[in-house]
C-alpha cells in the first residue's frame, strides 16, 4: 500500500511539473527586450510620396457543413453532418471570431485582406495595414515587422484590424470550446506573409503624391447605435484620396470610421469583411443599384480603417437600414442588408471626396511610438493566457506588452490605440453615473480629441494589438448595484484588461501628445 501511495504521488508530482512547464512556455516573453520606442520631429516639409497596394488573407474552407437545428454551431450530437472535401475523414473546421465559440465556417463569401497605405516624406516612411481580422495580437505584429526586410525603409509599421465578426479567428478565443485555440498556425503563417508581401508591394508602387483630406462627420449618424449608456459616438467619416502628382491617377484612399463590422451578426457562416467589403468596393469601382452605375468609384486601393468601436458601436439587428436608391429596408441581418449600408456609406465618401476640405503635396512626418506594458487584470484573460489559449507571451508576471503611437503629416494627426476604445474617451462624455464600482469623477480628461493639435484628427482603434475594451474606469461597472439603472452588468468589462487600462492608456498618450506637439 505504501509502494502504491509513492507511486501515486510521484505520478502527481510529474503531472505539477508538466503543468507547470506548460504554463511557463505559454507565459513565457516571445519577444524578450523588445521595445518599439521611437520618437522622430520632422516640421521641415518635404515632397511626400505614397504607395497602395492588397494581398488577400482568405484561408482555404476545405469541408461544408449541414447546421441541422439551426443554432450556428456545429455539434453532431444534434445532427450536424459534414462533407469531407479534402478527402483526410475528419471535419477541418474554420473558427469564425466574434460572437461565440464553435462557429466553423461554411464556404467564403467576400475575400478577406491586409490593405496597406505607406506614406513618405524622404526621412522617414510609415506603413499603415487594415487586415480584415477580429484583431491581431502585438507579438504577431512584432513577428511581421521582423520579416520586413530592410530594404523596404519602413520606419514604423502599424498593423489595424477592422475588428470583422465574419473572419477567422487570429487571437485565439473563438475555438470550437473555450479552452482550444481557435488559430490555425498554418494559416497564421500565411496571413503574417500577406501582409509583408503587401507592405513591400506598396513601397514599390510609391509615386509622388498630393493628398485630397475630405470629412462628412454626421452623414453616417443613422446607420450605428450605442448599446451601453452614455451614448457617444465616434460616426464621422475622415478620408485621404492620394493622387499621383505625374498622371493625375488615384493611387488609393484611406476611409475611418468607427462601428463593428458585425452587420451579418451571429448566424452568418460565410467568411466576410462585412460592410468595409461593400464601402470598398463601392469607393474603388462605383456604386450600383443592380446593373446600372448610379456614383462612379475613384479607382485605387481603398484602405477601411476602423476607429472608436467600443461602447459599443454597431449596427444592430434591431436597426433597420435602406437601400439608397430602391428604398428597401432591410432589418435581419444578412448580406443585403449589409451591402445596402455599404451603398450609403460609399455614397457618403464619394460625396465628400468631391469637395476636399484642404489637399497637401508637402509635409514632414513627426511620430512617437511608446511601449507598453499592461497588467492583464481580467480573470478570464489570465486563464486564457495560461493555457495558451491566448497566444501571447508576458513580460512579467500577468504583464503584456503593447504599443501606442501619435504622428503627424502636415495638419494629419493620428493617434492608434491597441483596443476598443470607448468614444467618449475619443471625443469627451465620459460620465460617473450612480452604480459606478469605483466612486470617483472621470479619469481619462480632457477628450483625446481635445489634445490633438492637429486640424484633421484621425484614430486608429485595434492597432498592433487586441487588448480588448478600453473602458473608462468612472463607468467600470461589474459589480451589483448596476449603473444607468440596469437589471444586469453591461457588456464590456469581460473582454477587458481591467478597470486602470484605460487611464493608463490616457495618461501615456496626454505625454506623448505633448511629445508630439512640442509641449
Amino acid at each position: 500500500m505504501k509502494r502504491f501511495f509513492k507511486v501515486l504521488g510521484l505520478l502527481l508530482l510529474v503531472v505539477v511539473i508538466g503543468l507547470l512547464a506548460w504554463f511557463y512556455s505559454n507565459l513565457k516573453d516571445r519577444n524578450p527586450g523588445y521595445k518599439a520606442d521611437m520618437k522622430i520631429f520632422s516640421e521641415k516639409p518635404s515632397q511626400l510620396s505614397a504607395g497602395f497596394a492588397a494581398f488577400p488573407v482568405t484561408p482555404e474552407v476545405p469541408d461544408r457543413w449541414v447546421d441541422k437545428n439551426g443554432d450556428a454551431e456545429y455539434n453532431p450530437k444534434d445532427g450536424d453532418t459534414f462533407t469531407d472535401g479534402n478527402g483526410n475523414g475528419v471535419f477541418d473546421p474554420v473558427c469564425i471570431a466574434g460572437f461565440g465559440n464553435n462557429r466553423p465556417a461554411n464556404g467564403i463569401h467576400d475575400d478577406l485582406w491586409a490593405r496597406t497605405m505607406v506614406i513618405d516624406d524622404g526621412k522617414s516612411r510609415i506603413a499603415i495595414v487594415s487586415l480584415d481580422a477580429i484583431g491581431f495580437m502585438n507579438d504577431d505584429v512584432i513577428d511581421v515587422r521582423k520579416r520586413i526586410p530592410a530594404d523596404a525603409g519602413i520606419t514604423y509599421s502599424i498593423i489595424s484590424s477592422t475588428h470583422t465578426h465574419e473572419g477567422p479567428d487570429l487571437v485565439g478565443m473563438w475555438g470550437v470550446s473555450p479552452f482550444k485555440s481557435g488559430i490555425n498556425n498554418a494559416h497564421m503563417e500565411y496571413v503574417k506573409n500577406q501582409i509583408v508581401n503587401s507592405i513591400m508591394a506598396a513601397v514599390k508602387n510609391m509615386r509622388p503624391a498630393r493628398l485630397e483630406i475630405s470629412e462628412d462627420l454626421n452623414g453616417a449618424d443613422s446607420l450605428l447605435v450605442d448599446t451601453r449608456k452614455p451614448e457617444v459616438f465616434d460616426s464621422g467619416l475622415r478620408m485621404i484620396k492620394a493622387i499621383d502628382k505625374e498622371n493625375g491617377k488615384t493611387m488609393g484612399s484611406l476611409i475611418s470610421w468607427g462601428d463593428h463590422p458585425e452587420t451579418l451578426w451571429s448566424d452568418n457562416l460565410l467568411l466576410s469583411s462585412d460592410f468595409p467589403h461593400f464601402v470598398r468596393e463601392g469607393v474603388e469601382k462605383g456604386v450600383f443599384n443592380g446593373d446600372s452605375l448610379m456614383k462612379p468609384g475613384i479607382g485605387g486601393v481603398a484602405v477601411y480603417i476602423s476607429a472608436s468601436v467600443g461602447g459599443l458601436m454597431t449596427t444592430h439587428p434591431r436597426m433597420t437600414i435602406k437601400d439608397p436608391f430602391t428604398g428597401q429596408q432591410f432589418k435581419e441581418p444578412t448580406f443585403e442588408k449589409a451591402a445596402a449600408q455599404g451603398k450609403q456609406m460609399s455614397l457618403l465618401v464619394l460625396n465628400a471626396m468631391e469637395h476636399p476640405v484642404e489637399v497637401i503635396d508637402t509635409a514632414g512626418i513627426s511620430l512617437v511610438v511608446r511601449t507598453l506594458y499592461m497588467p492583464i487584470e481580467n480573470t478570464l484573460f489570465q486563464l486564457g493566457t495560461m493555457l495558451g489559449v491566448l497566444d501571447r507571451g508576458t513580460t512579467g508576471w500577468m504583464k503584456m506588452r503593447s504599443e501606442m503611437a501619435v504622428f503627424k503629416i502636415g495638419p494629419l494627426e493620428f493617434v492608434t490605440l491597441p483596443g476598443e476604445v470607448y468614444p467618449e474617451i475619443i471625443n469627451g462624455g465620459v460620465e460617473a453615473p450612480e452604480g459606478q464600482d469605483y466612486q470617483i469623477q472621470p479619469v481619462e480628461v480632457p477628450a483625446v480629441r481635445d489634445m490633438m493639435k492637429g486640424k484633421y484628427k484621425f484614430i486608429v482603434g485595434l492597432a498592433n494589438d487586441e487588448i480588448g475594451y478600453i473602458v473608462p474606469k468612472s463607468q467600470w461597472d461589474a459589480k451589483a448595484p448596476f449603473t444607468y439603472g440596469k437589471t444586469d452588468r453591461p457588456y464590456g468589462e469581460v473582454n477587458s484588461l481591467g478597470p486602470e487600462t484605460a487611464p493608463t492608456l490616457h495618461r501615456n498618450l496626454k505625454e506623448m501628445l505633448g511629445e508630439l506637439n512640442g509641449k
